[in-house]
């Protein structure tokens, strides 16, 4: 049995670079989101066995620290429209990136 390290070298490095693209889009799309005044908060999930459950109050706190962040958000008003412009269009990168990994996996 021959291995063929070019080729393996070759798909080792395309799956680098496309994962590295995908993160870095990611990433950038969810800075931009925040900068454009809608950071996304997620409610911690509660668990009865957990070690730590968010008290209402704790709850409430946080969505406070996110409103009064978003507050104070020195950008313009078209500055946030195009930061939220930039954010989509990241995670449609990031969409397109995937679906083209996935197409080439099956019809290669």
């Amino acid at each position: 049995m021959i291995i063929d390290w070019e080729a393996f070298l070759h798909v080792f490095v395309a799956a680098l670079l496309g994962a590295a693209i995908v993160v870095t889009f990611y990433a950038l799309g969810l800075r931009l989101l925040v900068r454009g005044g809608r950071p996304p908060l997620v409610a911690p999930a509660e668990f009865t066995d957990a070690i730590t459950v968010l008290t209402d109050k704790q709850k409430r706190r946080a969505e406070k620290a996110v409103a009064k962040a978003a507050a104070r958000n020195p950008l313009s008003v078209g500055q946030k429209r195009l930061a939220l412009a930039a954010a989509y269009a990241c995670f449609v990168v990031c969409a397109a990136a995937v679906l083209a990994a996935l197409l080439l996996i099956l019809f290669h």
